[in-house]
């Protein structure tokens, strides 16, 4: 096992302090795994082949492949305190991990708080009854103070001279207490439900209302219809959930790097990889669950969907402008579910329609990207292909694509079948225009770095964006029965 030279005799006690959920909010085997797959899409077979020599050849295996960036890993702010302490009052610290040596190593250099770095080796895994023989060895019963997280930990407490428990359940800082009366307790545990929850991004699906948009546009408004859009809308919604936390298990060390995206649950450290990880099949399963009651052509069109948004998270978003695409067609995705849903036939206008503005909206998103990198005075895009002196670029392409899909609105309005539906259809151009101005400004405040990421999140909260929607619809409405 690796670590860093040590004069001083072994019986002086010293602070040991673990890794995973101790140090660091996290669990440096999943950070290495998705550190290795956001590069190599081949990574969990490569995985297998290494587990099946051990959990220390798994580890050393994708450590050689990918190490996560130590400036940015969620680091446990009560336990940097505490290792700062004990060094202002003459004692020693060692990080003892079941990490791989070249992950521990890295951490230990980055933060300069360590003594001594003792790890896995490739042929150990310095864990449990393992780790509690090796501090036994290395400092004598009793020689140390362990600083752990979990009930692996309970054969080295049982060894060491005290304990310090982080983010510990109750049930097993009593059986610490159990084992030593004056353990202390660092950073209680934060409940795991709401940080799954605001993994899911609930606020995300809103974009599956697209699936209602054949119901409105083929005036069709029956109960059977409306009840089929409600379990597409929520097969789509879990399919999705499912998706955006394998985006963000990928995508890890960039959301880390940003601002905003920092804190979310995963790259935070307040969602376990481990669950994020778990929760992915789950929610895919619920969703196709649900899809079973819906014809099969929508299940069909469900898994296009999945796989389209693999695709994109593994390969298609580092490509620029396909990545646009790619965007576009999973919003038009959304419309042809819910016609599959419902059993109602798309017009060809409305599939151009909606690929056009769509295009639109996934290019104002990649520009309020563009924008924001270039406030923060950062270059290229981590994880992306966009360099900041494509912007120009990629402002051209939403605002003519959002002209164009308004161009396609207002000749389908001119169509003699379209035109018998409405009483009064001059009322429809003021409607065309009313979107003319909307994915003006979108643009514009996009262009002034005044736009989330996601415009169709910023949309529905902006009550300008929300007033047109309400004016557009108020528009139709009066031009059919007036």
């Amino acid at each position: 096992m690796d670590q860093l030279a040590d004069t001083r005799p072994a019986t002086e006690r010293v602070l040991a302090v673990d890794l995973d959920g101790t140090l660091v909010r996290s669990d440096m085997l999943y950070e290495s795994f998705w550190a290795a797959m956001a590069q190599d899409w081949r990574t969990p077979w490569i995985a297998l082949r290494g587990l099946s020599g051990g959990k220390a050849v798994l580890k050393a295996r994708l450590a050689a492949m990918a190490l996560p960036d130590p400036a940015t890993l969620p680091y446990d702010a009560a336990v940097l305190d505490e290792i700062r302490h004990w060094h202002e009052a003459g004692g020693r610290v060692a990080l003892v991990t079941a990490a791989d040596s070249r992950v521990a190593l890295a951490i230990a250099d980055h933060l300069d708080l360590f003594d001594e770095v003792h790890a896995s080796d490739g042929l150990t895994n310095l864990k449990g009854p393992a780790k509690a023989a090796w501090l036994r060895e290395r400092y004598g019963a009793g020689g140390y103070v362990y600083a752990g997280d979990s009930t692996a930990d309970l054969a080295v407490w049982q060894e060491a001279g005290d304990a310090l428990t982080v983010g510990a359940a109750p049930a097993l800082r009593a059986r610490v207490e159990g084992l030593h009366p004056k353990a202390r307790h660092l950073s209680p545990p934060e409940p795991v439900l709401p940080a799954a929850l605001r993994a899911a991004r609930p606020h995300q699906w809103l974009k599956n209302m697209l699936i209602f948009f054949p119901m409105v546009a083929a005036h069709d408004f029956n109960l059977t219809a409306f009840a089929m859009g409600v379990l597409a809308f929520v097969s789509f919604s879990l399919v999705a959930s499912s998706v955006y936390l394998l985006n963000d298990l990928l995508d890890i060390a960039s959301d880390r790097a940003h601002p905003r995206k920092r804190m979310r649950p995963l790259a935070a450290g307040t969602l376990p990889l481990k669950t994020g990880m778990m929760l992915i099949p789950l929610l895919l399963l619920a969703g196709i669950g649900v899809g079973l009651f819906l014809p099969p052509v929508f299940l069909l069109v469900l898994a296009g969907y999945y796989a389209l948004t693999v695709a994109y998270s593994l390969w298609l978003k580092r490509r620029p402008i396909i990545d646009i695409c790619a965007l576009a067609s999973l919003y038009t995705m959304r419309v042809i579910a819910g016609g599959a849903a419902a059993g109602i036939g798309l017009s060809v206008w409305l599939l151009a329609f909606s690929a056009f503005l769509f295009f639109a909206l996934a290019a104002v998103k990649r520009q309020a990207e563009l924008v924001d990198m270039m406030q923060r005075g950062v270059d290229e895009a981590a994880g992306r292909g966009y360099r900041v002196s494509d912007l120009p670029l990629v402002t051209q392409m939403a605002t003519a694509s959002g002209f164009v899909a308004v161009l396609v609105l207002m000749l389908y309005l001119n169509e003699p079948e379209v035109l018998v539906l409405y009483s009064h259809p001059v009322l429809l151009w003021a409607a065309c225009l009313a979107m003319l101005y909307w994915i003006s400004r979108m643009v514009l405040v996009a262009s002034r770095g005044k736009m989330d990421d996601d415009p169709t999140v910023y949309a529905a909260r902006d009550r300008v964006s929300l007033t047109i929607v309400a004016l557009i619809a108020a528009l139709f409405i009066a031009a059919k029965v007036l």
